[in-house]
């Protein structure tokens, strides 16, 4: 039987795929201040494997290898998945995403359950819902202003 070893600390990363993984490093860093931990690299460049740090979470990502169903967003159509990010400032986050070539998919805005949050398409295809809380809203309260908002 083999033996395990025990998992630092039990967590759920996203691995994206893209077609230019220093690029995305790069976006990355600069616009959520994304720290990198390492990589590991092709002769020819392409990226196999990276490993980031965006607050307390990990955020894996590699270059695109067709031959074994590796495809960024753009080979597949798109990407129906979006990753939700706390942010110290929503706005200024969205506002450096879009100086560094992404669309911003839907402006900040106030939300009922505390949040102001928008959204925003990467360069590489991967979408992000960015968010900063305002309000601290229990699940309650939640329920009731989500009832009164579908009342009209």
């Amino acid at each position: 039987m083999r033996t395990f070893l025990p998992v630092p600390a039990q967590c759920l990363a996203p691995y994206l795929i893209v077609a230019d993984a220093p690029g995305a490093i790069d976006f990355y860093r600069r616009v959520f201040g994304a720290e990198e931990l390492f990589r590991l690299t092709e002769p020819s460049g392409k990226v196999g494997h990276a490993e980031l740090r965006i607050g307390d979470a990990k955020l894996l990502l590699a270059d695109e290898y067709p031959d074994f169903g590796a495809l960024g967003p753009a080979r597949v159509g798109g990407t129906p998945v979006s990753i939700h990010l706390y942010v110290s400032d929503v706005d200024a986050t969205l506002a450096r995403a879009e100086e560094a070539g992404a669309t911003v998919m839907r402006a900040a805005k106030d939300e009922f359950f505390g949040d102001r949050s928008g959204m925003l398409l990467d360069p590489f295809g991967h979408r992000w819902q960015v968010a900063s809380r305002i309000e601290e809203v229990s699940p309650q309260e939640m329920q009731r202003r989500w009832n009164t908002a579908m009342q009209g």
